[in-house]
C-alpha cells in the first residue's frame, strides 16, 4: 500500500514544524547567555591569579596581581579580611570601592578575600550592552573564602550590605554626549542587568557585589526607537509566538493533505480491486452471427421444452 511510505515521508516534516519554535527559542537564549558564560569563566581565572599575589599576606592590605599575557589591560587585586572586622569596621578605601559597616557574607566564613577587577578595554567583550556606550571601564568586586589561598575555581560568597550601600567612585570616566544622561549599570553573577541613577558625579552604589560601570544610551537613527531593558526577552517571546503560529498552520495544512491523500489511495485501491475481479471472470466464447460476432455461452443450465409438446 502506498499510504504508509507517504506517511513515513511526512513524519520528518511534522517533527520539523513541532521543533521549529523550540529550536528558535533555544538559539536566542544561547546568544543571550554566551556573554554571561564567558564572564563567569573570566571570574574564575582572575580569582586564581589574584590569589597568587598572596605570598605572606597581611590582613587588610591589598595586593596587586598579575594577569596572563593574553589578558593585558585587566587589573586585579586581592585583600584578605576577617569576617567580623568587615562587618563592624568596613573598608574605607579599596581601589574605587568604599565598603561601609554592616556588610556580611553568606555563607559565613572566618576569613574572606575581596577580589578587585578592572576590565579596562576588555569591558565590552565580556559585558556587552547593545545600544549602550561605556563611559567607564567595568569594575568588579567579588568575595571568596580565604581558608585556602591556593584554591582555584572557588564559588563566590554572597556579599550584601545590610545598612549603607557599597559606593563605587569611578576615576576614569569619559564625558557623556550632549543630550544623553549617564546611568549606572550593575551585572550580577547570573547575567541580570540593572540600571540606576548616579548617586553623585562619577559615583554609583549597590547593596550587593558584582560588576559595575557607567554607561549612556547610544544615539540611534530617528526611525528606530531606542532599545529598552528587557527587549531581548520580548523579542524571544515574539519569535516563539510567530514560530508556533506558523508551525500550527503548516501542521494543519499537512493534516488536510494527509486526509485527501488517504482518500485518494483508498479510491485507487478500490478501483484496482474491481479491475482485478473483472479480469479474473470467465471469458465468453465468441460466435459469428451474420457479419457480426457476439459472445455465447457453451452450455445452458436448463434444456428448453415446448409448451405444447405432448408428455407421455
Amino acid at each position: 500500500m502506498r499510504l504508509f511510505p507517504s506517511l513515513a515521508m511526512l513524519v520528518p516534516f511534522l517533527c520539523l514544524f513541532f521543533l521549529c519554535p523550540t529550536l528558535l527559542a533555544q538559539s536566542l537564549e544561547t546568544n543571550v547567555s554566551s556573554t554571561s558564560a564567558a564572564a563567569r569563566a573570566l571570574d574564575g581565572l582572575l580569582q586564581d591569579y589574584a590569589y597568587r599575589a598572596f605570598v605572606r599576606p597581611k590582613t587588610g592590605v591589598p595586593y596587586d596581581g598579575v594577569v596572563p599575557s593574553n589578558l593585558t589591560g585587566i587589573q586585579i587585586a586581592a585583600m584578605r579580611l576577617r569576617s567580623g572586622s568587615l562587618r563592624t569596621r568596613g573598608v574605607r578605601v579599596y581601589k574605587e570601592f568604599q565598603i561601609p559597616i554592616g556588610v556580611v557574607e553568606r555563607p559565613y566564613v572566618e576569613r574572606l578575600v575581596l577580589v578587585y577587577q578592572n576590565l579596562g578595554n576588555w569591558s565590552l567583550r565580556y559585558y556587552s550592552l547593545p545600544n549602550y556606550t561605556y563611559l567607564a571601564p567595568v569594575l568588579g568586586l567579588l568575595a571568596y573564602d580565604a581558608s585556602d589561598l591556593s584554591a582555584k575555581n572557588l564559588p563566590e560568597l554572597d556579599l550584601r550590605a545590610s545598612g549603607d550601600p557599597i559606593k563605587i567612585n569611578f576615576s576614569d570616566v569619559e564625558s557623556a554626549p550632549d543630550g544623553s544622561v549617564p546611568k549606572c549599570v550593575w551585572f550580577d553573577l547570573h547575567g541580570l542587568v540593572k540600571f540606576s541613577n548616579l548617586t553623585a558625579p562619577n559615583e554609583c552604589s549597590s547593596l550587593q557585589q558584582g560588576h559595575f560601570s557607567i554607561v549612556t544610551e547610544s544615539i540611534s537613527p530617528p526611525s528606530r526607537p531606542p532599545e529598552r531593558e528587557g527587549n531581548e526577552s520580548n523579542d524571544r517571546r515574539r519569535w516563539i509566538i510567530v514560530g508556533s503560529v506558523v508551525g500550527g498552520v503548516a501542521l494543519l495544512a499537512l493534516l488536510v493533505f494527509l486526509v485527501l491523500w488517504a482518500r485518494k489511495c483508498k479510491r485507487r485501491k478500490k478501483m484496482q480491486e474491481m479491475e482485478k475481479a473483472a479480469d479474473a471472470g470467465e471469458a465468453l466464447r465468441m460466435t459469428s452471427v451474420g457479419d457480426t460476432k457476439a459472445p455465447s455461452a457453451t452450455v445452458t443450465r436448463t434444456q428448453p421444452t415446448l409448451e405444447n409438446e405432448y408428455v407421455a
